[in-house]
């Protein structure tokens, strides 16, 4: 929430440059307040616990949100109850003709398959399309941020050698930039993928910006120049087990995986995991949440995509 100070505290001009939510005496008067309207797009099988993670993180401010969770038409989960589903989710049909504060779009577990091979490609890109006239800002989290960044921006994900799998540490790039306001130089997320996005491609680009990268994971977040396309290639969304929970499922496959880097106390994956990536994630969803809240119009039908 933006905190209402006086117009002629000289506390006010340095906030402003450090990109501190603040608001006039004379607008908070006659501000008018309603919930945010933010649409989760699940692409995860495991959807049950995919919306608990990332409505916590929503629900961390102190801003109303009113959530739609959404689902994919062309392909069913296999891996959620029906009846889940049909209470709690809608499709894009559904939802088609109504407008957003926020859109969010999860990962999913078909990162080595090429775009255009996943089963409900063309309807993601049909989302992705109506965003772009029907919501203020996109947060696109792993695979979701690579499908974003190459349908807006033509940008190919590349294969990794081995699995990108634990916690790492990263760095912010802009300093003061409100989605990363608040943060520590050096922060920690959780990556588990088999591709990643060369920073060089993303920098290349004149309408993105790179706002924070790792040594080792690569990219983490870049943005839209105007702020309303967010692409965060890690999962601080995740809870304290969920990297162990696919570390252990994938050693019952019989599967080739290390044990998750910085993870396990002394990577012993019969300690309880060190959790080092609560505070920025709540941090990132808050910063995210306010920067829609000060952006978008009360009627949601006068935002203006020019």
């Amino acid at each position: 929430m933006p905190i209402r100070i006086p117009d002629a505290l000289p506390a006010k001009h340095t906030l402003e440059t450090e990109h501190i939510a603040t608001i006039q005496t004379e607008r908070a008067d006659h501000q008018d307040i309603r919930p945010l309207n933010i649409a989760i797009l699940n692409l995860m099988p495991t959807k049950i616990a995919t919306e608990t993670q990332i409505l916590r993180l929503l629900g961390n401010s102190p801003l109303q949100v009113e959530i739609d969770l959404l689902q994919t038409k062309t392909y069913t989960s296999k891996n959620t109850p029906a009846s889940h589903l049909l209470k709690f989710y809608n499709t894009f049909d559904d939802i088609r003709d109504r407008r957003y504060d926020g859109l969010i779009v999860t990962g999913a577990p078909v990162e080595t398959m090429e775009f255009e091979e996943v089963a409900y490609w063309d309807e993601l890109c049909e989302i992705f399309d109506w965003a772009t006239t029907h919501v203020f800002s996109t947060f696109n989290i792993c695979w979701g941020a690579q499908a974003a960044l190459y349908h807006y921006y033509g940008i190919q994900k590349q294969p990794l050698p081995e699995k990108l799998f634990g916690v790492f540490p990263h760095r912010v790039l802009i300093p003061n930039y409100p989605l990363l306001r608040g943060f520590d130089d050096v922060f920690y997320v959780p990556h588990s993928r088999h591709t990643t996005v060369r920073i060089a491609d993303v920098e290349r680009n004149p309408n993105l910006s790179v706002l924070s990268t790792s040594d080792e994971a690569g990219l983490y977040i870049a943005t839209s120049n105007d702020g309303r396309r967010i692409f965060v290639t890690g999962h601080s969304e995740y809870d304290r087990d969920t990297l162990a929970s696919e570390y252990f499922r994938d050693l019952g496959k019989g599967l080739d995986i290390s044990v998750p880097k910085n993870y396990f106390p002394h990577d012993d994956a019969s300690e309880q995991p060190i959790q080092s990536w609560r505070g920025h994630a709540n941090l990132l969803y808050v910063n995210w949440l306010n920067f829609v809240y000060q952006e978008t119009p009360y009627d949601l039908s006068q935002m203006d995509f020019s």
